[in-house]
């Protein structure tokens, strides 16, 4: 072995030996921590690309045909429509004396028209955010895709409750009321109750921490705009002293067409907050969060229910603006409690059946589809099937392969069958709608029947596109690719009498 002997004659080796010796005896190496997992000495193992863990749920939009029949054209498409015709003399009497001419055929015109509507979304992607992402995912497709998929989720919320024609106004002071409740804590004081109705938008748009009157919204080129949340003016509170302690307090208002919910403040004087949102116009108080939204903070005599100048009537709104369409609200009830749906006794739903009917006596079709809730697919279920009062003729569909027939547990109502159809019956889907809330059901006609097919266009509903979906890659002004995606669109709505609604419906 080698030696190395430093200049006054040391033996270099000899230490640096003598010294790991005494290292590994106890000295500063064997104070050293253990390399655990903990220490971060490991791989990441990432699993690409990102899981997208989100619904994309659009069957309005998926559903109804879309046209580009006016692709850049005006501000909007016009039609005229033939609403009745009619022949002379007796109306129900087609007959002529003999040699003589019959009277003079009459018809009821309107001109109709919509305009088009702007919806979009914008995103932006990082270049670092694109660097980083490289092995992962391609940041910048998967952001458009994203995007794409937003777009479509809000255009299907604008199909269904876009709100350009009905105001809700100022509702009707609410009554109130006071019932013995021994686990109410409300105390034995004065209270004030008021109300605030709610558009579908509205709806969806509020909390218990408030309702949005407006929204003020930046867009990406840094200039803003004003949109009305959905809510009609606020009530004159109405005053209730409790008159003891373990009592609840009850309010109620008279249902508001185009509403699908109420924001109740309750509290006392100067104090009023948002205690409870219904969907019924009823409501029932034991106790009081005193966390949500002041009525102070609200613009108490404006009216933010509609975007006229730029939205469109989604089908709700449609139904709620139309004479023609089927609207009716359930009765008040039990405040608090509603008024639900009811068994037939025959395996039907009562406020269906009328609905069906009234379709039939006035305009001879046959809703093709129905929309609900989870609330109201639950209830139906239980008060076909499940009601001792109703008599339900039920049909089990087994696989003739199969020798040892299995039957499920659990028991849903996916069909209901409509009675008034010129074909002896209809079978008529009952479809969940995710946007569709508690207490409303919502029924049409996708496609008029054959013995209207003259009427040269057999769909009752239709988006109308002056540019369909198109994406714009902004120039680069900073370190960022930024991307918007748009439609110019409005949705028509040709035989408005096709579309039924019912509101107000308690959950029982």
């Amino acid at each position: 072995m080698t030696r190395l002997i430093n200049a006054d004659g040391r033996d270099v080796t000899a230490e640096t030996i003598a010294s790991l010796r005494k290292v590994m005896a106890g000295g500063d190496l064997a104070k050293a921590e253990t390399v655990t997992l903990s220490s971060g000495l490991v791989a990441y193992d990432l699993e690409a690309p990102a899981k997208n863990l989100y619904p994309v749920l659009t069957p309005l939009r998926n559903r109804i045909p879309r046209s580009t029949r006016g692709a850049g054209a005006g501000i909007g498409p016009n039609w005229r429509a033939v609403t009745a015709i009619r022949g002379g003399g007796v109306i129900s009497m087609p007959w002529i004396p003999e040699g003589q001419r019959a009277a003079r055929m009459s018809i009821d015109t309107e001109t109709k028209s919509a305009t088009y509507r702007t919806i979009g979304l914008e995103t932006d992607v990082t270049f670092e955010a694109q660097s980083a992402g490289e092995g992962f995912e391609d940041v910048l497709a998967t952001a458009g895709m994203r995007l794409l998929q937003q777009t479509m989720i809000l255009e299907e919320l604008a199909i269904l409750g876009g709100n350009r024609s009905v105001s809700l106004g100022k509702p009707v002071t609410p009554t109130t009321a006071v019932v013995t409740d021994a686990a109410s804590t409300l105390e034995n004081d004065t209270y004030l109750v008021s109300v605030v109705p709610l558009t579908l938008e509205g709806y969806l748009a509020a909390s218990l921490s408030g309702i949005v009157q407006q929204a003020s919204i930046t867009g990406m080129d840094g200039k803003a705009y004003t949109l009305n949340g959905g809510s009609g003016i606020v009530s004159d509170a109405k005053s209730q002293a409790m008159g003891g302690t373990g009592k609840a307090l009850t309010a109620y208002t008279t249902p508001i067409k185009g509403a699908v919910a109420y924001a109740w403040y309750v509290g006392k004087s100067g104090a009023q907050k948002l205690e409870q949102i219904t969907t019924i116009n009823s409501v029932y108080v034991s106790s009081l969060l005193g966390t949500g939204q002041a009525l102070s903070d609200l613009t108490t005599a404006t009216d933010y229910s509609k975007n006229e100048s730029v939205a469109f009537d989604g089908l709700l709104y449609t139904a709620f603006n139309s004479a023609l369409a089927y609207y009716t609200a359930q009765a008040t009830g039990t405040a608090g409690t509603g008024t639900p749906l009811t068994s037939s006794g025959h395996g039907s739903i009562t406020e269906i059946d009328t609905m069906f009917e009234s379709f039939w006596n006035n305009y001879k079709i046959s809703p093709d589809e129905l929309y609900v809730s989870s609330q109201e697919l639950k209830n139906i279920t239980n008060k076909v099937l499940y009601n001792s009062s109703s008599a339900p003729l039920m049909r089990f569909n087994l696989d003739a392969n199969q020798t040892d027939p299995t039957f499920v547990a659990g028991q849903v109502v996916g069909y209901y069958f409509n009675q008034f159809s010129m074909s002896g019956g209809q079978i008529v889907p009952i479809r969940l709608h995710p946007n569709l809330p508690k207490g409303t059901l919502f029924a049409w006609t996708q496609n008029l029947p054959a013995y209207y097919q003259s009427a040269n266009v057999p769909q009752v509903a239709e988006v109308q596109c002056r540019r369909d979906y198109y994406q714009i890659p902004w120039p680069l002004h900073t370190r960022a690719n930024e991307t918007g995606v748009y439609a110019e669109e409005v949705l028509k709505v040709y035989a408005p009498f096709a579309i039924g609604v019912i509101t107000n419906i308690g959950n029982g």
